[in-house]
């Protein structure tokens, strides 16, 4: 009798996780948990992150384009890794990030989980000239922001894992840094992608989607 009582009592618990009602509250615990670590931290990413009005562009695209498969070039301490994440919190994706500088990449570990979203990212560390072509695709969704004279190559590099409809996506576009003219020259000559660029931040975000 008392087997019984645990078998049934297994079977209740695990209905009642896995209802629709637990796990629209679930997401919404995630949400106001995000919300409010996004908040108090607003003024805090100054080690080579994304603008909080960039990281909430990326958001939106991938949950408008319900995005699920995404890689991050360029970790730093993670602000825009918890965007990314966060967004794939909604549709069930998941992102590789990858890191050269294991003292960010530590830093990010510890934002990411404090967000809340730890089981929504893969934290890589070393030199994504070479990670990079080992990420497995389709890939629905890149964001490049590390060595911007590489920007061109990773895109080569990436390009044939792309899904269709998938966007390969580019930070500090607007400005003057070595490598960029000629990587928006390169995107934008390619027939097979459209490309457009976000000016929300005078940094700028291209967006490169695939046809």
């Amino acid at each position: 009798m008392a087997f019984l009582k645990i078998i049934i009592a297994t079977a209740l618990i695990g209905y009642f996780l896995l209802s629709p009602a637990y796990a629209q509250e679930k997401s919404r615990d995630r949400d106001e948990r995000v919300k409010k670590f996004l908040k108090e931290n607003r003024q805090k990413w100054q080690d080579l992150n994304v603008p909080y009005e960039d990281g909430k562009v990326l958001h939106d695209l991938i949950v408008a384009r319900n995005y699920r498969s995404a890689l991050e070039i360029g970790t730093s301490t993670g602000h825009s890794t918890v965007w990314i994440a966060w967004a794939l919190s909604k549709t069930g994706g998941k992102l590789v990030t990858l890191e050269i500088d294991p003292e960010r990449q530590k830093t990010a570990i510890e934002n990411v989980k404090k967000a809340g979203l730890s089981e929504f990212v893969d934290f890589r560390l070393g030199d994504a000239h070479t990670l990079a072509k080992e990420v497995k695709g389709p890939l629905d969704f890149v964001f490049s922001d590390a060595d911007k004279g590489w920007y061109t190559q990773y895109f080569k590099d990436l390009s044939p894992k792309m899904s269709k409809g998938g966007t390969f996506t580019a930070h500090n576009v607007l400005q003057n840094i070595s490598g960029i003219r000629e990587f928006l020259e390169f995107v934008k000559s390619r027939p097979d992608y459209d490309t457009s660029i976000d000016r929300t931040s005078s940094s700028g975000i291209s967006m490169s989607t695939k046809k």
